[in-house]
């Protein structure tokens, strides 16, 4: 009501310009008109002086950090050392051998024949001790490898005293490992979980299964080299995988791989050997020596587990170490082969209590 009330006195108000000349520059005009302007002039300036409206400024949204990629280093080594299946068959008492930390410890077993392949055997009259040995047998290679890491860093007692590797005990360099078996299950675990690939291997096995009904054995390599891929995938492996399983049978059968020469062979040439074979990497390689073959100074700078493991140990925060690049580097490869390098020739084992630094990161407890 009271702006329409306005409205009407100002539309009674005649203009200015309308009016007689005489009444133009009245008083009353003049005062009119001056506190016209002076209202226009008040509205301008609370006008200039309102705060414009301020949009609030978008925080970039906080990128989350992902986390490191997983390794797959336990579920794997699990597979790659487990003994030869057999069932319903008495086992002979272990016996002491002898051993070298720089050579295959493992009673390996050929994958055609079942000959065992391993060191010389120590008798209970034999001394302990042959001119040119070492002293190392089967029955203390762990408490000397253990006893080296310690006089090394003394830092490395407490993990020493916490985890025993049952892997290079008397116990775990017992049993005999069929190579074909621990290469060919390494390459059904990759990518794979362990479930997955438990499932996969038995459900290969189950496809060259025997009549004798009293051993549960791997297929031989000739078998497998003389099955087609597309039978190979019935048993739930890839076009890629069955390729490669195939390909590592041929090797065995064809004689380019033997169990004499991973049981003898210097550990370059071992290397280089098996990394030619389609399927297997140098990582793959690197496990099946140390998990397999039981060799003791084995070192792989490629593993994230055993990374994170040193870069724990020494006392870094790993927690707040970023992706550089795309790659995780917890600790340089410099870093990790100077570290490594005073635990030799017993390197397999400080990697293997390295993935025991942080459970968390790498669960091995199913290798005890």
């Amino acid at each position: 009501m009271a702006a329409t009330r306005r409205s009407s006195r100002l539309s009674a108000q005649p203009d200015a310009r309308l009016r007689p000349p005489s009444q133009r520059n009245s008083p009353q005009l003049q005062n009119q008109t001056e506190n016209s302007a002076q209202n226009t002039r008040k509205r301008k300036a609370s006008t200039s002086k309102a705060t414009p409206p301020v949009t609030p400024t978008r925080r970039p949204a906080k990128r989350i950090q992902p986390e490191p990629p997983y390794t797959p280093t336990p579920s794997t080594a699990v597979v790659i050392a487990a003994p030869a299946e057999s069932t319903n068959r008495p086992t002979r008492a272990a016996v002491a051998r002898l051993a070298d930390p720089r050579a295959t410890n493992a009673a390996l077993l050929s994958p055609e024949t079942s000959r065992v392949v391993a060191s010389k055997d120590i008798g209970p009259g034999s001394p302990s001790k042959e001119p040119g040995a070492t002293g190392i047998t089967t029955e203390n290679l762990l408490d000397v490898a253990c006893a080296h890491l310690i006089s090394v860093d003394e830092r490395m007692r407490p993990l020493v005293e916490r985890n025993h590797c049952r892997m290079f005990s008397p116990e775990g360099l017992a049993e005999k490992i069929d190579p074909f078996d621990s290469l060919a299950s390494g390459i059904i675990s990759q990518q794979v979980s362990g479930a997955a690939a438990k499932s996969i291997k038995a459900r290969f096995v189950a496809l060259f299964d025997t009549q004798d009904k009293t051993t549960t054995r791997f297929p031989h390599p000739s078998e497998v080299a003389a099955a087609s891929v597309e039978t190979l995938r019935t048993a739930g492996l890839s076009q890629r995988k069955a390729e490669y399983i195939k390909g590592l049978a041929e090797k065995f059968t064809n004689g380019d791989l033997s169990t004499e020469m991973l049981h003898e062979a210097p550990y370059e040439e071992l290397v280089d050997k098996l990394i030619a074979v389609r399927g297997l990497g140098r990582w793959s390689v690197e496990m099946f020596a140390c998990f397999g073959l039981k060799r003791m100074d084995v070192f792989s700078v490629g593993d994230l587990g055993v990374q994170r493991g040193m870069a724990a140990f020494v006392g870094r925060d790993v927690a707040k170490l970023k992706s550089k690049g795309g790659k995780w580097k917890y600790m340089s490869e410099k870093d990790m082969l100077e570290m490594s390098e005073k635990f030799a020739p017993y390197r397999s084992l400080f990697m293997w209590l390295m993935w025991r630094v942080e459970d968390s990161c790498t669960d091995v407890s199913t290798l005890e």
